[in-house]
C-alpha cells in the first residue's frame, strides 16, 4: 500500500509556467513580479502594505530590527513555537522571555502577558499556533496600554480569522512563511503585513542592505544613483518565487475549505478515541488549518510516532518547547516545569498529514492509523533501529 506522506504541495501547472516565464525574462531576482504579489497579499489580507522577504525568519527579525530592538530590551513570547520566533529576538541582542501558553490552543496566554512585562520590556511576539490566531484583541490591548512594540509570527495563518481579525490588521506587523510545506508556498519566503506605511519603507531598505533603492528602482528608469542610508541585510524575494505565490492566491479560499473538510473528520474521528486529545478552535474563529495535531500521553508519543510511521503514515513533532532545547537550557538556565503547558502539549504531540492533495481514502487510512496505534500498544524499536 501507498505512503501517506507527511505533505504534498499543491502547486499547479499554470504556477510553474508563470516561474518559467519569469525566467525568460529580465528580472529574475526582487523586480514587477514581487511588487505585484505585494500588493495582491497586502489586498487579500486587508492591510495597506505588505513587504516580501526571503522568509519568515527574516521578516521577524527585521520587523524588530526596523523598531530599533536590540541589546538590553526583552520581547515577550511562548516557548510553544518553531525555534525561529525566539533565534529571531537573539539574533537582535535582545532577550526573549516566555510565558506559557493556553491548555485549549497551545496559543500564547494573553492574561500572562502583562504579568511578565518589566522595564526592560519592548515588544510581544504572538505565535499563531497550527493557524489558530492568539487573542489578538487582548494582546493589542495589553500592548497599547504599556506601549509596547506588537508582532504576530503569522506563519501558520495565512487564512486566518478571530474576532473579526486578520493578522496584520491589530498589530505593528504580521509575518508570515512560505515555507515549502505552507499554505502558501514557493518553497522558501516570507513577508511582513503591516497598516504602517513608515515600517514598510524601513523593511524595504532593511531587506536590501539599506540601500535607498533596488534593482527594480535602479534600471526600469534612467540610470539613478543608491545610497546607503543604515546598514542593513540580504533578506529579499526573488521575482521567480513571486510569480509561484501570485496564481495561488485566489485558490486559497477552496483549498482552505479542503483542510477544514479533513480537519473536521479527524476531529469527528478522534473525539471517540480514547488517549487521543487535540487542540479546539474557538467557536467563531477561522483557523488556517496549516496543521492538524494529535496529544497521546507523553509516555507513548514516540512509540506511536514510529509505529504510525511504520505502517506508511508521515507524522512530524511540532513542536517540543523551545525552553527545553539544549542551547535555551544551557544559556538561560531553564528547567523542566518552567512552562509546564507549553512542556506538556511538547511532550504529547504527533503532527497528522493536512493539505488539500489527501483523498478521501488517505484520511481514512490515518484515522484507522491513528485508532490501532493509540488504542492497542505494540513493542516498537527505537529510532533507526530495526524492529525485532
Amino acid at each position: 500500500m501507498s505512503r501517506v506522506e507527511f505533505y504534498r504541495h499543491s502547486l499547479h501547472e499554470e504556477d510553474i509556467a508563470a516561474a518559467g516565464e519569469t525566467l525568460r525574462g529580465v528580472f529574475l531576482t526582487t523586480g514587477p513580479r514581487t511588487a505585484a504579489f505585494e500588493t495582491a497579499f497586502a489586498a487579500q489580507l486587508g492591510v495597506e502594505h505588505a513587504v516580501a522577504m526571503s522568509s519568515c525568519t527574516s521578516a521577524l527579525f527585521l520587523s524588530l530590527k526596523a523598531s530599533e530592538i536590540g541589546p538590553g530590551d526583552e520581547v515577550i513570547t511562548t516557548p510553544m513555537t518553531f525555534i525561529a520566533t525566539a533565534n529571531a529576538i537573539l539574533h537582535t541582542g535582545a532577550t526573549p522571555v516566555f510565558v506559557d501558553v493556553e491548555p485549549e490552543t497551545g496559543n500564547i496566554d494573553a492574561r500572562l502577558v502583562e504579568q511578565a512585562i518589566t522595564d526592560n520590556t519592548r515588544a510581544v511576539i504572538a505565535v499563531h499556533l497550527y493557524g489558530l490566531m492568539a487573542d489578538m484583541k487582548a494582546l493589542a490591548d495589553v500592548c497599547r496600554r504599556k506601549g509596547l512594540l506588537l508582532i504576530e509570527d503569522a506563519a501558520h495563518a495565512t487564512e486566518a480569522v478571530r474576532d473579526g481579525l486578520r493578522p496584520g490588521q491589530r498589530s505593528d506587523g504580521a509575518c508570515f512563511s512560505f515555507y515549502a510545506t505552507k499554505n502558501l508556498t514557493c518553497g522558501e519566503g516570507g513577508a511582513v503585513a503591516t497598516n504602517d506605511a513608515h515600517m514598510a519603507d524601513t523593511l524595504r531598505r532593511l531587506r536590501s542592505h539599506g540601500m535607498s533603492k533596488e534593482a527594480a528602482g535602479r534600471y526600469t528608469e534612467r540610470y539613478q544613483h543608491w545610497d546607503m542610508l543604515e546598514l542593513g541585510y540580504k533578506a529579499n524575494l526573488s521575482d521567480i518565487q513571486a510569480a509561484l505565490l501570485l496564481g495561488q492566491l485566489p485558490r486559497l479560499a477552496a483549498q482552505l475549505e479542503r483542510r477544514e473538510a479533513i480537519a473536521s473528520r479527524y476531529e469527528e474521528a478522534f473525539r471517540s478515541v480514547p488517549g487521543v486529545d487535540f487542540p479546539q478552535v474557538p467557536r467563531g474563529a477561522t483557523s488556517a488549518r496549516h496543521l492538524f495535531t494529535i496529544w497521546v500521553a507523553p509516555e507513548r508519543r514516540d512509540e506511536c510516532l514510529w509505529q504510525l510511521q511504520d505502517i506508511g503514515i508521515g507524522v512530524a513533532v511540532n513542536y517540543r518547547a523551545v525552553h527545553l532545547l539544549t542551547y535555551y537550557r544551557e544559556r538561560f538556565g531553564f528547567l523542566p516545569g518552567d512552562f509546564p503547558i507549553a512542556e506538556s502539549i511538547g511532550n504529547r504531540t504527533i503532527t497528522l498529514p493536512l493539505y488539500p492533495r489527501m483523498t478521501d481514502e488517505d484520511v481514512t487510512r490515518v484515522i484507522d492509523a491513528v485508532s490501532e496505534v493509540v488504542a492497542a500498544p505494540r513493542p516498537v524499536a527505537a529510532a533507526g533501529a530495526p524492529l525485532a
